[in-house]
C-alpha cells in the first residue's frame, strides 16, 4: 500500500523582538531623534543615554537630567595650567595638556581646593559619541556663575569654547579658574552643564538658531513673557533694577578675601562673610568698579514656556563696556507663577572691565535669546528639587544662608 503523505509542519512565527525601551521609551525608532529639529528636551536626552551617545566612567544620575539639558560631573583629578588653551584642529587636549607639564590634583574622596586667580583643567565623567545630525552647546551652572566661576568646555580637535561639534566622539574636557572665592571640588561635583541640539542637512552650517522678533512678539501677545512692555533687539531686551525702598538690598558686591567655598555645600555659609549688600539710593544709580564682581538682578519678571528655553546673550558693545551673566541656561518653565504669568528675575553676574562704569536703574544690560526644543519638555524647571531659583528676586547662590537685612 502506498504510503499517505506526511504533512509538513506548520511555519514557525517569527517572533517579533521586544523594543528595548529606556525610561519607557522606545529606544530602536530613529523617528524619535528626527524632525522637529531643535534643543532636546529632558526626554530626548534621556534617550541619548539610553542608546550610548552619552556614556560616563560612573553611572549617571537622574538628578542630572534637566529639562533642557544634562548636569556634568568633573572625573577624578585636575590639572593646575600655566595658561588657558584650545587644543586646536587635528589635536587633542591631552597631547596638548602633556605639552604644559601640569602639576596633578587628585579630586578623590574630599577633593581639592581651586585657589582663586589660577587656571584648572579637568577631565569630565561624561564622554559623547554623537550622530552626524546632533551638536552640543556647554555653560556654566547658574550656581557656578553666582560663586563666580569661570568655566568653559574644551574637547578634541576644538577652536571654539563649550561649543561640541557634529558627530563628536570622545572626552569631555572643563577649564576652571575661580574668580573671587577660592573653592573645594571633589570627583562628581557639577560646574557645568550642556544642551544638545538636533539639526536637519541645511542647519549643518548655521550658528544662531535664535527665534526671530517677529515669532517672540507673537508668543507675548497670546501669554506673556514678561510682565512689562517687551522690548525687542534681536531678543528680549533685559533692564537693570536699582530701585527700591530706602536700604532695600539692591544687590551685592564680593568680598574678595573670604573663605574656601565647598561647592557641594548648599546653605553652609552666611551671606554677610562673603557679600557686601548694596542698599538701594534715591537716584537708582551704581558704579560698577573695574574688575569687581557684583550680583545683580533685572527690573523686569520673565517666564520661559514650555516649548522654549533661553540664553542671556553677551552684552551689546554699544551698551556698555561690562559684561552680565555669563553662566546658565534658562530651562522651559523657569518663571512661571502658578497663575500662569512671569514670576522670576533674571539674577545676572555683572563685571566692569577697565574703567568704572555707571549703571541707572531700568538701563538696557543685556538680550535674552529664545530658542525652539524639538518637542515640549516633559518636565519644566521648577518641577523637582534641583530647580533652586524659581520664583526668584535677587538671589545668591544656593551655598549662601539669606542675608540679614538690617
Amino acid at each position: 500500500m502506498p504510503t499517505a503523505p506526511q504533512e509538513s509542519p506548520p511555519p514557525k512565527r517569527r517572533v517579533r523582538a521586544a523594543p528595548r525601551l529606556f525610561d519607557g521609551q522606545d529606544l530602536t525608532d530613529d523617528r524619535f531623534f528626527g524632525p522637529p529639529h531643535g534643543l532636546f528636551s529632558r526626554q530626548k536626552i534621556k534617550a541619548m543615554a539610553g542608546r550610548k551617545l552619552i556614556g560616563a566612567d560612573r553611572d549617571l544620575e537622574d538628578s542630572q537630567f534637566q529639562p533642557a539639558s544634562l548636569d556634568l560631573r568633573l572625573g577624578k583629578e585636575a590639572f593646575r595650567l600655566r595658561a588657558s588653551f584650545l587644543p586646536g584642529r587635528g589635536a587633542s587636549v591631552e597631547e596638548r595638556l602633556k605639552s604644559l607639564e601640569p602639576e596633578r590634583l587628585s579630586l578623590a574622596g574630599e577633593g581639592a581646593v581651586l585657589e582663586k586667580g589660577i587656571v584648572y583643567l579637568a577631565p569630565l565623567l561624561e564622554h559623547l559619541d554623537l550622530r552626524p545630525s546632533l551638536s552640543g552647546a556647554a555653560n556654566p551652572k547658574s550656581s557656578t556663575g553666582r560663586l563666580d566661576i569661570f568655566s568653559r568646555l574644551i574637547v578634541d580637535g576644538s577652536e571654539a569654547f563649550d561649543e561640541v561639534p557634529l558627530n563628536y566622539r570622545g572626552r569631555l574636557w572643563l577649564e576652571i579658574s575661580p574668580r573671587s572665592f577660592s573653592v573645594r571640588v571633589r570627583e562628581g561635583s557639577r560646574i557645568c552643564q550642556i544642551r544638545f541640539r538636533s539639526r536637519n542637512a541645511k542647519q549643518n552650517s548655521l550658528f544662531d538658531f535664535a527665534l526671530p522678533d517677529k515669532d517672540i512678539r507673537r508668543r507675548h501677545e497670546a501669554s506673556p513673557l514678561v510682565d512689562g512692555d517687551l522690548k525687542l533687539r534681536e531678543g528680549l531686551i533685559v533692564h537693570i533694577g536699582l530701585s527700591g525702598a530706602r536700604y532695600d538690598i539692591v544687590g551685592y558686591r564680593a568680598i574678595k578675601n573670604g573663605n574656601v567655598i565647598d561647592v557641594d555645600k548648599s546653605a553652609g555659609y552666611a551671606a554677610e562673610e562673603f557679600w557686601e549688600p548694596i542698599r538701594a539710593r534715591r537716584d537708582g544709580r551704581l558704579i560698577l568698579d573695574p574688575e569687581e564682581f557684583y550680583i545683580l538682578a533685572s527690573r523686569e519678571k520673565m517666564q520661559i514656556p514650555a516649548d522654549l528655553a533661553a540664553e542671556m546673550a553677551p552684552i551689546d558693545p554699544a551698551i556698555g563696556e561690562f559684561r552680565v551673566h555669563y553662566a546658565g541656561f534658562f530651562d522651559p518653565g523657569f518663571g512661571r507663577g502658578a497663575d500662569g504669568r512671569p514670576n522670576a528675575r533674571a539674577v545676572l553676574e555683572v563685571r566692569s572691565r577697565d574703567v568704572p562704569f555707571l549703571l541707572e536703574d531700568g538701563q538696557p544690560v543685556g538680550r535674552l535669546v529664545y530658542e525652539k526644543l524639538a518637542g515640549a519638555a516633559d518636565e519644566l524647571y521648577g518641577a523637582t528639587a534641583t530647580s533652586n531659583y524659581q520664583g526668584q528676586g535677587l538671589k545668591l547662590s544656593k551655598h549662601f544662608r539669606d542675608y540679614r537685612n538690617a
